[in-house]
């Protein structure tokens, strides 16, 4: 028996002129976007040995200050961990009037969009050097970062996680004269509530990583050691900063997993 190859579906839906053109442009932007920021496998190959030497300087690490570099890496968990926190509650009560059809003050929904997009637009470095420049260093000036970035994320993802469910429910209390305060809380939070879990996770991995960053420009935490330990050249203390904020990340992840698993994937 013979296969007609004629019935059988195209691998490929069939497209315009118009969008192999765009595909050509792409890629025409890609290969002078790699020139004009110079990646270049030969420069790369040039700096291996350099590389190599400062592994080499960077081994043994150096555990000779470890009782204060865990007191920083705590220091950093508990920006990460407080700014996370203080922003999901923020998030969520921006995503209540984010949320297009259960805005309790529809008027507020774009000023709300807005805030969440403002507050996710700006870099959180640009966040951390505007807290440094006002408040002064140290780990106010982190928190507040992670606060203002964690609303900024979470909020989106509440306020759309909040927009995509069933809408029978919502309009079947509406009926019968339920404010939408009492609707959010009762009918659409337990809905929603394992993707809220999930974004609160992710959050806090985000901000463990994005607060070690932050002590680079004064922020408070681990950054500040690791960056004090590189302009003094001590590569070997460097690795154990290092060393330890790999350690913080990968705990903090398999927590973050280990949660996910036990609420949400069962």
């Amino acid at each position: 028996m013979k296969n007609n190859y004629r019935d059988l579906p195209p691998r490929w839906d069939k497209t315009n002129n118009l969008v192999y053109f765009s595909y050509l442009l792409v890629l025409l932007f890609f290969i002078w976007s790699s020139k004009q920021v110079g990646l270049s496998p030969l420069e790369l190959l040039k700096g291996v040995p350099y590389m190599i030497r400062l592994l080499s300087e960077m081994l043994p690490p150096n555990f000779s200050r470890i009782f204060p570099l865990l007191k920083s890496i705590l220091e950093t968990l508990q920006i990460a961990f407080v700014g996370t926190f203080v922003g999901i509650l923020g998030g969520f009560s921006l995503a209540i009037f984010a949320a297009k059809e259960l805005s309790p003050i529809p008027k507020l929904y774009k000023i709300s969009r807005g805030l969440i997009a403002f507050f996710r637009t700006i870099p959180d470095l640009i966040w951390a050097i505007f807290f440094v420049a006002t408040i002064g260093l140290g780990t106010s000036a982190g928190t507040l970062t992670i606060i203002v970035d964690t609303i900024g994320f979470s909020g989106r993802f509440f306020a759309e996680a909040m927009e995509e469910i069933e809408k029978k429910p919502q309009k079947a209390l509406e009926a019968i004269g339920i404010s939408k305060i009492a609707i959010i809380f009762c009918a659409v939070l337990p809905e929603v509530l394992p993707s809220f879990i999930n974004t609160s996770l992710f959050s806090l991995e985000k901000a463990v990583r994005s607060s070690v960053v932050l002590g680079l420009v004064g922020a408070g935490g681990i950054g500040i050691e690791l960056k004090v330990a590189m302009e003094m050249f001590n590569y070997d203390q460097a690795s154990t900063i290092l060393i330890l904020i790999f350690i913080l990340v990968i705990i903090v992840e398999q927590l973050s997993v280990n949660i996910r698993n036990k609420y949400i994937n069962n």
